[in-house]
């Protein structure tokens, strides 16, 4: 059983960088999107990751000093 999981997991790729450590904190949109860019495969990788990132609330999206929730509306 644990083979074949093992097996699975091997034909794909990971994203590159995944142990990327990012020290600071506070990063502009546009920088985030970089950075998070820089370690996926393709474009609708970074856009999902992005999703996920904001959708679970572990990036927090800040104006004039307040949090701001962000929700992510998927186009029909």
């Amino acid at each position: 059983m644990a083979f074949s999981m093992l097996s699975n997991t091997a034909n794909r790729t990971p994203m590159k960088n995944i142990y990327k450590k990012i020290n600071r904190t506070k990063y502009s949109l546009g920088e985030l999107i970089s950075i998070v860019g820089s370690c996926a495969r393709n474009s609708r990788e970074t856009i999902a990751a992005m999703v996920d990132l904001l959708e679970s609330g572990r990036v927090v999206i800040r104006k004039n000093g307040r949090a701001r929730r962000v929700r992510v509306q998927h186009a029909s």
